[in-house]
């Protein structure tokens, strides 16, 4: 449905740091990059971007908006984990099952440099 997503950030250098270290567990890699964005994605496919905003959306913990990436398996979810916390990004939910949206949803949640929800989901053979 989507080809992209777009969102601004007040430091490029410093979430590109961040997003470099909690895709590359999922698969993810930027593919494009510069002083002012990146753009992170899989097969030369960029569909995550960051980019230089002077007002960036503010983060807004109520709102519900949050984004998901798609992970492989349980050990892509919490290493994706792992190394949000590791560099600078803060717990939302550690990794496990949500049986409240299904009985085999296997997540992580984090928020970024920018106070952005954003979250490693997979289904999981463990439910």
């Amino acid at each position: 449905m989507l080809d992209h997503i777009s969102i601004g950030v007040r430091d490029v250098a410093k979430s590109k740091a961040f997003y470099d270290a909690v895709m590359k567990p999922l698969g993810y890699t930027a593919l494009h990059a510069g002083d002012t964005y990146a753009g992170y994605g899989k097969d030369g496919v960029a569909e995550y971007w960051i980019q230089a905003a002077a007002k960036p959306v503010p983060p807004d913990m109520q709102s519900g908006m949050h984004f998901c990436f798609k992970a492989p398996d349980e050990k892509a979810v919490d290493a994706f984990y792992k190394a949000a916390l590791e560099v600078g990004g803060k717990d939302n939910g550690k990794p496990g099952l949500r049986p409240e949206y299904s009985p085999d949803y296997y997540a992580a949640f984090v928020i970024d440099p920018d106070g952005f929800r954003i979250e490693a989901h997979c289904h999981t053979q463990k439910a």
